[in-house]
């Protein structure tokens, strides 16, 4: 199973991957967790990737393209792998396209979760995290005994700056405006099963098995 999760940043995409890698024994594939290997390994491609990202420049989409390619190739995607987070823009869908037609691995599904706005900006913008233990709250769903006090260290809590609303909304606008449009590209394929992300994570897990026709 070869698969795309597309969804707004905090639409938990990340939790859903874990259970379908653990479903179908396939990896997830993030472009961060690449640039991060092919750098710690000092390889041609992750020196060339390096370069943009210490001038704070984005990596060109041709060399993404190859480091994605570097990494489906490699025996442990042989049965299938989760993308997440790649691509982002219609053209990284037409070159990744291209790029799976040639090698025999086209994408076989593209998962889209479907959570509103509102809904993220509660989820995201509540939460705030222990910068000394690591232990997250959240104002509705894991509240802190002691108001900004944390539970396990007494450590003033604090909100990163990724959760802050004002981020959370640019994020939004961004993911709008470059990433959705990925769907319709995906839905002229046939490809593209909505999951409505809103509930528990059990709960939108079920949906997800069902979608995809698995217990």
């Amino acid at each position: 199973m070869r698969l795309i999760l597309l969804g707004a940043p905090g639409a938990g995409k990340g939790t859903q991957a874990e259970m379908l890698m653990k479903l179908y024994n396939i990896p997830t594939i993030s472009t961060g967790n690449i640039f991060r290997e092919h750098i710690s390994k000092n390889t041609e491609l992750g020196q060339e990737a390096k370069k943009y990202m210490d001038e704070g420049k984005l990596v060109p989409d041709e060399l993404v393209l190859e480091l994605v390619k570097d990494r489906i190739v490699q025996e442990d995607c042989d049965n299938g792998m989760i993308l997440d987070g790649f691509p982002r823009t219609i053209p990284q869908a037409q070159a990744l396209d291209a790029m799976l037609k040639e090698i025999g691995k086209p994408i076989d599904c593209v998962l889209d979760v479907e959570v509103p706005d509102e809904v993220i900006i509660e989820r995201m913008a509540g939460r705030t995290v222990c910068p000394s233990c690591g232990a997250s709250y959240h104002k509705l769903f894991k509240v802190e005994t002691v108001s900004g006090i944390c539970n396990e260290c007494s450590t003033h809590l604090i909100q990163r700056e990724d959760d802050k609303e004002d981020t959370v909304k640019k994020r939004l606008e961004v993911y709008h405006a470059q990433t959705k449009p990925l769907i319709n590209h995906y839905q002229m394929q046939g490809k593209v099963l909505c999951i409505d992300g809103v509930g528990t994570v059990d709960e939108v897990r079920a949906r997800v098995k069902k979608a995809l026709g698995v217990n």
